[in-house]
């Protein structure tokens, strides 16, 4: 109603630091918990499953189950989440995005708490309440559960190979570019902003856009860019949809993934599309070129023999994605100028072929 507040979901456990995957047992063991299931993404168990179970075993919680995530299809996970047992109190899922995203759907269905422990940043999901999952050989964007917690080792993010990380940072200066769609859809009184989640998004790109580095792998950038990560998590669950941290360029990724036939990480798609929508927007280019080029982003997207033609058909397709939206892309002449920027500048023409 107006004029009311909303509640929120905030994750009670939030842990970024070197070391903590030996610590995941006390961790979870201050918020009294006694019962847990593991989920790994695959391969993960190897690396680390070892590690977790006895740091947890240590401190006198019991593990009910473990269990690997090997797909992401909607109707296996739904099975999945009701053969957990009864008496589990909480679910730690532990890898990339599409582990996350199963155990935070099962969580969701069975009405469980659920902590992500990321093994590597390739975009905000770890913190987010929503799930990309198969549905109809689709992928969805489903209703989940915010994390009750979130734990990240920095050692384990920083061992992930680095386009993770260059995803990540793409994933996150679409703030940049996200943010001035959700105003200008403001403006044209198709929505109204939360000024809050608006500010929560600004500061978490901000502060990480300012951060000094040497190179990806510095402990400062890795903490800013988890932290940031986890920032538009809560930056969304504020909002009650992806708007403080998705817009045009989100939409010029999805459709990507609609056509092409191995579409790239998400958050490296994102992290072009926000550069062309910066553009188009006329608005912080500079910022984003900098930390793009800064980063190493943009010699990393230049080895992946990305297209021009599959960018310009994406900006075609990108306002049918979310028709209920009114981004920069959703104005006609915006699709013309964003084909134009793609042909003619210089760092696109560099990295796309």
């Amino acid at each position: 109603m107006k004029g009311n507040t909303h509640r929120i979901a905030i994750p009670s456990i939030l842990e970024v630091g070197k070391g903590n995957i030996d610590y995941i047992g006390s961790i979870i063991k201050k918020c009294m918990f006694k019962r847990v299931s593991l989920y790994f993404g695959e391969g993960i168990y190897e690396l680390f499953g070892k590690k977790i179970e006895k740091s947890i075993l240590s401190v006198g919680i019991d593990i009910s189950s473990i269990g690997e995530v090997r797909n992401i299809n909607f109707e296996e996970i739904a099975i999945q989440a009701f053969e957990i047992p009864r008496d589990v109190e909480l679910l730690i899922g532990i890898g990339g995005g599409k582990a996350i995203d199963a155990v935070k759907y099962m969580a969701f269905l069975r009405k469980l708490p659920f902590v992500s422990i990321p093994t590597s940043t390739s975009n905000d999901g770890f913190a987010s309440s929503g799930a990309s999952l198969i549905l109809n050989g689709k992928r969805n964007s489903v209703p989940a559960k915010t994390p009750y917690g979130i734990i990240v080792d920095i050692d384990v993010i920083k061992g992930a190979p680095e386009k993770f990380i260059y995803s990540g940072v793409g994933d996150l200066v679409s703030n940049i570019t996200a943010l001035y769609d959700w105003k200008f859809e403001e403006d044209n009184k198709k929505t109204v902003v939360d000024d809050f989640a608006l500010m929560i998004s600004k500061k978490a790109v901000n502060s990480f856009v300012r951060t000094e580095f040497e190179t990806i792998k510095d402990d400062l950038f890795l903490k800013e860019l988890v932290d940031s990560l986890t920032m538009n998590g809560i930056s969304m669950e504020i909002a009650g949809d992806s708007s403080p941290a998705s817009g045009a360029e989100h939409l010029i990724s999805h459709a990507l993934d609609t056509f092409v036939s191995v579409p790239q990480l998400h958050g490296v798609q994102v992290g072009i599309a926000s550069y062309i929508m910066a553009k188009v927007q006329d608005h912080r280019y500079k910022r984003i070129t900098k930390i793009l080029q800064g980063t190493g982003f943009f010699d990393y997207a230049a080895t992946l023999k990305m297209k021009k033609e599959d960018f310009k058909k994406a900006v075609e397709i990108a306002p049918s994605i979310k028709p209920n939206r009114y981004t920069y892309l959703h104005v006609k002449k915006n699709i013309d100028i964003a084909k134009r920027i793609i042909d003619e500048d210089e760092i696109l023409n560099r990295i796309l072929i």
